[in-house]
């Protein structure tokens, strides 16, 4: 028999010993309500599959692998088969290990994304589907992208032409915007991997594990993916605010139009060197008589230095670059290098 879904735990149903804890397990996720009970997006809706107002209770016997998606610090992704409502979704699996001296800040970072993606309904977020426990994982159901992650998909095809990046930055910044306006939630960890595209034309945000819930207050520093880290959260004691989000999304704007990362290879010999070039260093900008005016604009605004002079991700989608591709179909692009 499966394990029922994580939005009905019981101390039988929980079998993980970490999670059943009293630290963390069974009242913390009692405290997520029914995060099974969510309804599937509308686009996946049909009566051949599943009626409007279904709730989806997730057990193991009822997914097919079909194949990996990859694999990370966070835990290993799968497309797979839900075969009671035939729709194909992605499985993230995150394994518990009980005598793990690390396993407490795990178990925080999988409550702080099951929070997070529980609340959050927006066309520019990858939709959570529900979540459940078998054995020592947890299973994370989401909506399966497959067209993958912005680097995945330069690697394949090289660099990204500058109008798909104009809409890829558009739907990015809507997504961030919607969760600064409507959450509190500052993501941490906007990179080319955790931005994923879809056939139809979406390019949505996903991978919640490093988010941080602002409330009135602005978050502290965690240190994420590197590489994409402001300056001010390499500062000892600087705050996490919606402008470091805003940088990163100037070094993804950059590293796939150029298909590569947009420092220079001196910068990226160890990891001294890469924080000194951020901290340190004039902020990298694109190659000259390459992009048009507008597009090198966007990328002075978001690496502004100095956080407080960093637009607001609202402010971004107003620029003649942003705006621009507003109005480009980002299927027109997918189209012409899908099979």
């Amino acid at each position: 028999m499966g394990v029922q879904g994580i939005g009905i735990p019981t101390t039988a149903a929980i079998q993980s010993p970490v999670l059943a804890r009293k630290r963390l397990g069974v009242p913390a996720l009692k405290s997520l309500g029914s995060l099974s009970n969510l309804k599937l997006p509308q686009s996946d809706l049909n009566e051949n599959n599943v009626k409007k107002d279904s709730k989806i209770n997730f057990v193991n016997e009822d997914l097919t692998f079909i194949c990996n998606l990859g694999a990370g610090a966070g835990g290993t992704v799968s497309k797979v088969l839900h075969k009671p409502t035939g729709i194909a979704m992605a499985r993230k699996i995150v394994k518990l290990a009980p005598n793990d001296e690390n396993q407490e800040k795990i178990e925080k970072q999988i409550i702080r994304e099951l929070r997070i993606l529980r609340v959050v309904q927006s066309p520019y977020i990858v939709s959570f589907y529900g979540a459940f426990l078998h054995g020592e994982e947890i299973n994370i159901m989401l909506e399966f992208m497959d067209l993958g992650a912005l680097d995945s998909i330069y690697n394949r095809t090289g660099p990204i032409p500058e109008i798909a990046v104009s809409t890829i930055c558009f739907q990015i910044l809507s997504g961030l915007t919607y969760l600064y306006e409507n959450h509190k939630i500052v993501h941490r960890d906007i990179k080319p991997s955790n931005i994923l595209v879809s056939s139809q034309g979406l390019a949505k945000i996903a991978d919640f594990g490093v988010s941080k819930e602002t409330a009135e207050t602005m978050a502290m520093t965690f240190i994420g993916t590197q590489c994409f880290l402001a300056p001010e959260r390499i500062r000892e004691g600087s705050p996490c605010t919606p402008a470091s989000d805003v940088w990163s999304v100037g070094l993804v704007a950059m590293e796939i139009a150029l298909a590569r990362f947009p420092f220079p290879s001196e910068a990226m010999k160890t990891y001294f060197d890469m924080m000194q070039f951020i901290t340190q260093e004039k902020s990298p900008t694109l190659p000259k008589n390459m992009f048009t005016p507008e597009f090198e604009d966007f990328c002075g605004f978001c690496l502004m230095k100095d956080p407080l002079q960093r637009p607001h991700p609202k402010q971004l989608l107003e620029t003649p670059f942003v705006q621009k591709g507003s109005m480009f179909n980002l299927k027109e692009w997918t189209d012409s290098f899908k099979q």
